[in-house]
């Protein structure tokens, strides 16, 4: 038997088997935040790109079209954000190709996209996975609560400390 994956947009169907997912891992993720996902979704805000294994959900990620952080906003620069792939389905590829799957959207309209990553070893893989991927740091240093950290301040490292990373796309020429 051929194990298949498929990349397909968040459908209302998704929301249940996405949350009980998460729900038997002892993560916290609501249905409210998937269905809030589909309207942004059919509002054209937000792309979301569902991953599923032989049927089974296997992970997501969000483009947010109309990004929060500063410098995306200021220059129109897609991000990819929320990206999660259940630990059993890890080390599969299923990561990457969901990342193509986006990058390849994002390219149709803008030559820029960008992502966030924690700090901590957490966020290890995705750290990884994003520099073999071509992302670099905006070089404007990390970011908590709206604002850079300056040098010299003490935070708390955790999911709200963030380093900025961007990549130039190929941006497919009109054939």
């Amino acid at each position: 038997m051929t194990v298949e994956l498929q990349i397909r947009l968040l459908e209302a169907s998704n929301v249940e088997p996405i949350v009980a997912a998460f729900n038997e891992l002892g993560w916290h993720k609501p249905a409210a935040q998937y269905y809030q996902y589909l309207a942004e979704q059919s509002a054209g805000g937000r792309t979301v790109l569902v991953a599923w294994l032989s049927a089974a959900f296997a992970g997501y990620l969000t483009i947010n079209w109309q990004p929060e952080y500063p410098p995306f906003q200021r220059t129109a620069i897609p991000e990819i954000s929320d990206f999660n792939v259940l630990p059993q389905f890890r080390r599969q590829g299923i990561g990457t190709q969901l990342m193509e799957h986006a990058e390849q959207l994002v390219a149709e309209r803008s030559a820029v996209v960008g992502i966030g990553v924690g700090m901590y070893a957490d966020y290890g893989a995705a750290q990884r996975l994003y520099v073999r991927r071509g992302y670099v740091p905006d070089g404007r240093g990390l970011f908590r609560g709206g604002s850079w950290v300056r040098p010299g301040e003490h935070v708390v490292v955790d999911d709200g400390l963030v380093l900025w990373l961007t990549k130039t796309l190929h941006v497919p020429s009109g054939e």
